[in-house]
């Protein structure tokens, strides 16, 4: 059991009837906390922190019981239902966001992540949290990273609220990692995305294979090797840099 329960929301961008999602609840509610299931109704994959069209407008939900955790699926991205509950829409804002489990991993330019853009977007909003993502768009061992998700809040409780990381786990039994390391995000690659075209003459994105060569230290490097990854992140900040506005400021006068 925990030391000491916590509201945890649990969402993603895989959608709320994504086994990630069930097997991370699990994990999370069984560790002693208090579960609140709240993601998108359908795949949001790669939207990032997008809360586009809520503002004003009814949005449709469902829900669902599963082993005794009742989930909700909104329409809309992972941070609206981030947003949503922080607001108390679903009762008792939560004090905690745990995104995942992803299928396949969120490694080097997170940007554009909808599970790292969930536990981000809580992060503006007063709570700390983290992004759990596995090897495989098929996953056989989610209670893995379910578990390693669960022990980790134990650690996030007693850092700065805001406090967010970004765990990838291999797709392997336990006993099968390496160990885990601490890494940094992988050096942007251009070079993986490539402009195609479609079967149909339309315009396609083409993603390459992985190349772990470029930072032996990245969080793909250290993936390809086995190990679970973990990377303190940050959202949009001000850097204190006030020479923009004083070069503004001579042109102005």
């Amino acid at each position: 059991m925990a030391s000491e329960q916590l509201r945890v929301l649990i969402t993603n961008d895989d959608g709320y009837q994504a086994r990630g999602i069930r097997a991370l609840a699990r994990a999370v509610a069984s560790a002693g906390h208090e579960v609140l299931v709240v993601a998108p109704l359908t795949d949001q994959s790669g939207v990032g922190t997008a809360r586009a069209g809520w503002v004003n407008r009814p949005i449709t939900t469902a829900s669902e019981d599963d082993d005794g955790i009742t989930y909700i699926g909104v329409d809309g991205t992972p941070a609206l239902a981030v947003t949503m509950a922080r607001l108390g829409a679903f009762g008792k804002s939560p004090e905690l966001v745990v995104s995942g489990i992803n299928h396949g991993y969120n490694f080097g330019a997170i940007l554009h992540s909808g599970t790292v853009g969930a536990a981000l977007t809580g992060a503006t909003q007063g709570v700390s949290g983290l992004a759990i993502s596995i090897g495989s768009e098929d996953p056989r061992h989610l209670e893995v990273a379910a578990d390693i998700a669960a022990e980790l809040i134990d650690w996030l409780r007693d850092e700065p609220v805001g406090t967010v990381l970004n765990i990838n786990v291999p797709d392997v039994p336990k006993t099968d990692l390496r160990g885990v390391r601490s890494a940094r995000l992988a050096p942007v690659n251009p070079s993986r995305l490539k402009a195609g075209v479609a079967p149909t003459g339309e315009p396609i994105m083409i993603l390459r294979d992985p190349d772990p060569s470029q930072d032996p230290e990245s969080d793909e490097a250290l993936l390809t090797e086995g190990y679970v990854t973990v990377t303190s992140i940050t959202g949009v900040q001000a850097l204190p840099d006030t020479s923009p506005a004083e070069h503004l400021s001579k042109h102005l006068d």
